[in-house]
């Protein structure tokens, strides 16, 4: 690494800034390097094409779920 003079405080501060930066942009490379990559979203889009449901298959879901919860 370079060694360099500074003079005063003001670039004293600059500099740690700087590789305050550096850091946190080499920390973020690294976890997204170890980190997998999250599963292909799946579209259903098209998966119930010529499904009708009824307001009675809602309120049957809906007992069916929240039974335990009373809703």
């Amino acid at each position: 690494m370079k060694q360099t003079t500074l003079k005063n405080p003001g670039e004293i501060l600059h500099k740690i800034e700087t590789m305050e930066k550096e850091m946190f942009h080499l920390r973020l490379s690294v976890l997204r390097k170890l980190t997998p990559s999250p599963k292909k979203v799946v579209s259903l889009k098209g998966v119930f094409k010529n499904l009708d449901i009824s307001d009675e298959d809602i309120r049957q879901a809906k007992k069916t779920l929240y039974s335990k919860v009373g809703v």
